[in-house]
C-alpha cells in the first residue's frame, strides 16, 4: 500500500497546481495544459520521481483532465450558440487522427525527448500569445481537402506531444482564417475533447517505469481527480478577477512565464 508520507506532499503540491491552473484559465482563457505539464514534471520530480516515462505521465494526466474541462466549456458555448459544428464536423477526424498518432509517437519517447518538443513549441506559442494580434490573417476561409487534412492532423499530433487541449492551436488558426474570435475559442474547446478523449483513453493502456502513486498506465489518479476539483473551485475565481482588470498586460505576462518554462525545459532537455 502507498505510504502516507508520499502521498501527503503529492496531495498538497496537486492542490496548489490546480487552483493556480483554474485562476489562469478563468483570467486569461488559457488552456490548462500549458501549466499543467510543466506543474506536474516539476512536482512529481521534487518528489523523487523520474525515469524516461515521467513526461509521458504528465501528458497523459494532463490531456485526461481537458476532457473535463472542455466537455464542460463546450456545453456552456454551445448554449450560447458560439460553436461552429461545420467546423467540428469537418476538422475532427483529421484532428483525431493526429492525437492517436500522437499518443503512439509519445508513448515511444524518452521524457527528454517530449521536454524538448514542449520547449520548442512552448517559446514559439508564448512569442505567439505576446505579439500576435487578431487582425493577422492568412486567408479568409479555413483550408479545405490536402491542407486541412494535414492542418488537422498536425494540430492534433503536436497537442497530444505538448499535453495541450484544442484552443493553443485551434484559436490562431481559425483566427487566422477569419473565423470570428469567439467562435473560435468557443469551437476550440470543440478540438480539445476530440483531442483528449482518444489519446487519454490510448494512455491508460501505455506502460510507464517508476511513475507517481496510483498511476494507471500513464494517467495518474490523484493528479486528475484534485485538478478537477481545484478548477471547478478556482476558474470562476479568475473570471471574476478578468472582469475586475485589463487581461491584456496580464497575457503578456504570462506569455513571458511561459516562454520562461519553456526554455528551462530546453535546458533540462538538452542537458540530460
Amino acid at each position: 500500500m502507498t505510504e502516507l508520507s508520499l502521498l501527503l506532499p503529492m496531495l498538497a503540491l496537486l492542490l496548489a497546481i490546480g487552483a493556480f491552473a483554474g485562476i489562469i484559465a478563468g483570467l486569461l482563457g488559457v488552456g490548462g495544459g500549458l501549466v499543467l505539464v510543466p506543474a506536474y514534471l516539476y512536482a512529481f520530480e521534487a518528489m523523487g520521481y523520474g525515469g524516461p516515462s515521467l513526461m509521458r505521465v504528465c501528458l497523459a494526466t494532463s490531456l485526461a483532465t481537458i476532457i473535463v474541462t472542455s466537455l464542460r466549456s463546450v456545453h456552456a458555448h454551445h448554449r450560447k450558440g458560439a460553436v461552429d459544428l461545420e467546423i467540428l464536423r469537418r476538422w475532427g477526424l483529421w484532428i483525431a487522427l493526429g492525437a492517436v498518432a500522437g499518443t503512439f509517437l509519445a508513448s515511444s519517447m524518452k521524457s527528454v525527448v517530449l521536454q524538448g518538443i514542449f520547449g520548442g513549441v512552448g517559446v514559439a506559442v508564448g512569442l505567439y500569445m505576446a505579439f500576435g494580434k487578431t487582425s493577422w490573417r492568412l486567408g479568409e476561409s479555413l483550408p479545405q481537402g490536402a491542407a486541412r487534412a494535414a492542418t488537422g492532423t498536425g494540430v492534433g499530433l503536436l497537442s497530444v506531444l505538448m499535453g495541450i487541449g484544442g484552443g493553443t492551436f485551434g484559436v490562431p488558426l481559425m483566427s487566422l482564417f477569419n473565423v470570428p474570435i469567439h467562435r473560435a475559442v468557443a469551437t476550440a474547446a470543440g478540438f480539445g475533447v476530440i483531442i483528449a478523449l482518444p489519446s487519454a483513453a490510448l494512455f491508460l493502456f501505455t506502460p510507464t517505469d517508476a511513475a507517481p502513486p496510483l498511476t494507471v498506465g500513464a494517467v495518474n489518479l490523484p493528479a486528475f481527480g484534485i485538478t478537477i476539483a481545484m478548477t471547478l473551485l478556482t476558474t470562476p475565481l479568475g473570471v471574476k478577477l478578468a472582469h475586475a482588470m485589463d487581461p491584456k498586460p496580464l497575457k503578456r505576462v504570462f506569455a513571458v512565464f511561459i516562454m520562461i518554462v519553456a526554455l528551462n525545459m530546453l535546458r533540462k532537455a538538452f542537458l540530460a
